[in-house]
């Protein structure tokens, strides 16, 4: 009895798969809280759908955060340093409307989802934006990691 145990665990465990996400080499998960009053002027912006800000890297992420108006009272935040090399003096992207552009490479992310937009078809391994949670209540959009 000890053996079908010992055999029907063993089955268990090598069964067992890690489908976990891979996470990026390039940008460290730093834990940080920053709230967003959309009733002060660097804010307001995002109360209008496709929106967006920019947050300095001083108060929120490694080199600070976009957030964006989703729509339907959704915000979506994102790492604003290019998730496809090592921080550096040129990994800090600008934005334009809702894309996000990396002024190292060219690369450009779509603000709504974090994707890639214009992913090289070279074989390599490419990562999209790192988002971070936004909750929106009281007319505060709270960004945390």
């Amino acid at each position: 009895m000890n053996r079908i145990i010992s055999i029907l665990l063993l089955l268990l465990i090598t069964a067992c798969s890690n489908d976990g996400t891979n996470r990026n080499p390039y940008l460290q998960e730093i834990n940080f809280r920053f709230e967003a009053n959309l009733n002060l002027p660097s804010y307001s912006p995002l109360t209008n759908i496709g929106s967006a800000v920019y947050i300095s890297s001083a108060t929120a992420g490694t080199k600070g955060v976009f957030v964006i108006n989703a729509g339907f009272d959704q915000f979506r935040a994102f790492e604003a340093s290019c998730p496809n090399h090592a921080p550096n003096d040129c990994s800090t992207m600008t934005f334009s409307g809702q894309v996000a552009t990396c002024s190292c490479e060219g690369y450009k992310y779509s603000l709504f989802t974090g994707q890639l937009l214009d992913k090289p078809d070279d074989g390599n391994r490419y990562y999209d934006m790192l988002e971070y949670r936004a909750s929106y209540g009281g007319n505060i959009v709270v960004i945390s990691n």
